[in-house]
């Protein structure tokens, strides 16, 4: 992970300009967010420079948005007025709070890049409430066109920490494995196919 985190550190000053590039795609993403999370205690994880997290938070009734990289969380922080939206740096694999803290657990384009993802999903299974809801979009690399398996390959050259290559019915299929009914799925038009799941606890876990 220590791997991981320099290079967030390093790319925290880029972070907003690659998020640009996907636009239109993150302009879905907060339209589907925003019923989620409307008067919800939510928990964002790997939040970068608080994009998700600045864009919802009028609707959530309070976010925590955490990332492993303290470059990206002050970044993060900068400009913020509202009461509701705290950030910190957190590991996800080892949150501080409470079991059952949290009514939405958001974590945008992360499980692919972390190393053991299923272990991310059961700390985020103990801190999310019972009838709480998990939305982890993620990029799906291995449903891209040969230009898009390219653009991996020097993406990881440059250090990009990918340690997943799902297609999007091999990542919603990951999910169920671990401990996770779909409730919701689509996959939004981005750099690479987006993945959007929302997710509840599987009853037979």
């Amino acid at each position: 992970m220590r791997n991981s985190q320099n290079f967030w550190d390093k790319n925290a000053g880029r972070y907003d300009r690659f998020m640009r590039k996907d636009a239109a795609a993150y302009d879905r993403l907060y339209e589907l967010l925003r019923p989620v999370v409307r008067q919800k205690t939510v928990l964002e994880l790997a939040t970068g420079t608080g994009l998700i997290a600045k864009h919802i938070v009028r609707y959530a009734d309070h976010i925590e948005a955490t990332d492993a990289s303290q470059e990206m969380i002050e970044q993060a922080k900068q400009g913020v007025k509202s009461t509701k939206l705290y950030f910190s740096v957190q590991d996800m694999f080892h949150l501080p709070y409470a079991d059952q803290s949290f009514d939405v657990v958001i974590v945008v384009n992360a499980l692919h890049i972390v190393p053991e993802p299923e272990k991310a999903l059961s700390e985020i299974r103990r801190v999310l409430k019972d009838d709480g809801v998990l939305v982890a979009p993620t990029f799906t690399h291995a449903d891209n066109a040969f230009f898009g398996k390219v653009k991996a390959f020097f993406m990881r050259l440059a250090g990009f920490p990918l340690h997943s290559k799902w297609t999007s019915h091999e990542y919603l299929a990951f999910l169920r494995e671990n401990g996770w009914t779909v409730q919701k799925s689509t996959v939004l038009k981005a750099s690479f196919p987006l993945a959007y799941a929302e997710c509840v606890k599987s009853e037979e876990m």
